[in-house]
């Protein structure tokens, strides 16, 4: 059995409707509304995503990290179009802070199960962690909304004052660096960070727990010259012999109740595969 045709098998036993429909949706010919149909039951009428759409955050409310997971989702289907957008857009205003950036999370989450590091002040600040993926693509896909260029700018005062950084937010930093428009100047703070961003990545393919890979940071190329193509290599190979016996690939982080590790399961096979595919690994 092919490594596609396992990872199928492993989705059917184990992932979320909505990862199940990516799959197919991406690998197997099917159709990419019903993906949308599926992703429109975790958009609230505030505009927001919640209802365990990222995982480990249980309840039904809206938080911003959600909106990134549900934005990426848009952009491997190529649909950040329409209303949904600009209702997010709209809740993302609702929900910033002063400073131009939308937090961490949000209070409220408070009140709700999630996983034990969701926690936050009562007046939380803006945080690159997820403002500037959210930004990155929306300046990615050409959308125009008020409330993106105070988070641009955010963004910008907020990677310059970084000297060192941790792995999450390195990753959304290039993100933004690679996507937003403003190329010269984003070459120019990539080439000042990349040492201390290079300093959160493990490149070490065993490494054993909650390690952040090259192949994290990049999961399909970037334009930012961040690693040689040899390490991308080494760690792809280590990726492909990472599928289980089951066909999936599991997160390295904890996982804080049963459910969680299904569902993340499944979301984290449908990237693996992605990432083999814009690597231009055969499946």
């Amino acid at each position: 059995m092919d490594m596609i045709s396992r990872a199928e098998r492993y989705l059917h036993l184990h992932g979320r409707l909505i990862d199940r429909l990516r799959f197919e949706a991406l690998f197997a010919g099917g159709s990419k509304e019903r993906v949308l149909d599926v992703l429109s039951g975790y958009q609230n009428a505030d505009g927001g995503y919640g209802n365990a759409l990222e995982p480990d955050l249980r309840g039904p409310g809206s938080q911003p990290e959600p909106v990134e997971v549900a934005f990426w989702i848009l952009d491997e289907l190529d649909a950040f179009t329409g209303p949904r957008v600009k209702a997010a857009c709209d809740y993302l205003l609702g929900v910033t802070a002063a400073d131009g950036g939308v937090p961490f999370v949000l209070p409220s989450v408070r009140d709700t199960p999630r996983a034990p590091w969701w926690e936050t002040d009562d007046d939380p600040p803006g945080n690159l962690v997820p403002t500037a993926s959210i930004a990155g693509l929306l300046h990615k896909h050409g959308i125009a909304h008020p409330w993106l260029g105070p988070a641009t700018e955010f963004c910008w005062s907020r990677v310059a004052a970084i000297g060192e950084t941790t792995p999450y937010e390195a990753r959304a930093v290039i993100t933004f660096l690679d996507l937003v428009p403003d190329r010269a100047r984003a070459e120019a703070e990539f080439a000042r960070l990349r040492e201390a961003i290079l300093a959160t990545v493990e490149f070490d393919p065993d490494a054993g727990g909650e390690a952040h890979s090259p192949l994290d940071f990049a999961p399909e190329p970037l334009r930012l010259p961040l690693f040689e193509s040899r390490m991308l290599e080494r760690h792809l190979d280590a990726l492909v012999a990472e599928q289980s016996a089951e066909g999936g690939w599991a997160g390295n982080w904890p996982m804080w109740t049963p459910l969680v590790a299904h569902e993340w399961g499944g979301y984290v096979t449908v990237a693996r595969l992605k990432t083999l595919r814009a690597y231009g690994r055969p499946a």
